[in-house]
């Protein structure tokens, strides 16, 4: 197994506890699901968000999910002019057999405009 770097992102439509947490459940579910990875997996995560979304760490979602042993850290995203509002990314560190080729990178809601390219399941 080799420690890996896993990309996603999702989109929130307001800046609230509720949306923020509820959307990085469910981009963490996706990365998780689409990659076939196990808590044990997990190395570290990096969650980063946009500078109009600032109700809640996004790493709260992931300690819901039981992440209470991988290393976790929330930053804020650089804030460029016209790029894409409400954004949470993902930058997961995870133990898997996996080469880089078949890694599911996860886009979802208008985050799939980020990376049409790695938007779409395997």
């Amino acid at each position: 197994m080799r420690i890996r770097a896993i990309r996603g992102a999702v989109t929130v439509d307001a800046n609230t506890r509720e949306a923020i947490l509820s959307a990085t459940r469910e981009l963490i579910q996706a990365v998780v699901e689409r990659n076939a990875l196990a808590l044990d997996d997990m190395v570290s995560a990096i969650f980063t968000m946009t500078p109009d979304l600032d109700a809640v760490f996004p790493a709260e979602a992931a300690r819901e999910l039981g992440w209470n042993q991988v290393p976790l850290l929330c930053t804020r995203e650089i804030g460029v002019l016209g790029a894409l509002p409400g954004c949470i990314r993902l930058m997961l560190h995870a133990y898997t057999d996996l080469p880089p080729d078949r890694i599911q990178h996860v886009y979802l809601r208008e985050a799939t405009r980020l990376r049409p390219d790695l938007s779409a399941p395997q």
